[in-house]
C-alpha cells in the first residue's frame, strides 16, 4: 500500500541509490579501456515521476532492466569528458568521487525527511503525544 505523503521520498530514495550503482560501476571501471562514464539524468526523472507514465511490467524479479531506462524513469546518460584518456576511459575519478559524495549526502538527506514525515504522522495518529 502506498501511503501518498510518503511516495515522494520512495521515488527519491530509489532515484539516489539508482544512481550511486552507476556512478560505483564508473568508479569500479576507472582503468577499463574503452569505458564511457555514465549518469543519471536528475531532469529526466523528475519529469517522468510528474507525469507518472505507463511502463512495462516485469513478470520476474530476474528480469532485467533494459539498459539506458529504470523503474524510476531516469535515463541513463553518458557523461561528457573533460579528459578522455588515450585508452578511450572517460571516467575522472575525481568527478565520479565527488559525484558519489553528493549522492551520499542527499540520499541520507530523504532519509532525514522520511524520517520527519513519518515522525509528524506518527504524532499526529497519537494526538500530538
Amino acid at each position: 500500500m502506498e501511503i501518498p505523503a510518503l511516495a515522494q521520498y520512495e521515488r527519491a530514495l530509489s532515484f539516489r541509490a539508482h544512481r550511486n550503482e552507476v556512478l560505483s560501476s564508473n568508479i569500479a571501471n576507472a582503468d577499463t579501456p574503452n569505458y564511457k562514464a555514465r549518469d543519471l539524468d536528475f531532469g529526466q526523472a523528475l519529469k517522468s515521476a510528474r507525469q507518472q507514465s505507463i511502463s512495462l511490467t516485469r513478470t520476474s524479479e530476474l528480469h532485467k532492466q533494459a539498459w539506458g531506462t529504470s523503474e524510476i524513469g531516469a535515463k541513463t546518460m553518458y557523461r561528457v569528458p573533460t579528459q578522455p584518456s588515450l585508452d578511450g576511459n572517460t571516467v575522472s575519478t575525481d568527478v565520479e568521487q565527488a559525484q558519489f559524495a553528493e549522492n551520499a549526502l542527499q540520499y541520507r538527506a530523504s532519509l532525514a525527511f522520511l524520517d520527519g514525515s513519518i515522525r509528524t504522522l506518527r504524532m499526529a495518529i497519537k494526538g500530538g503525544e
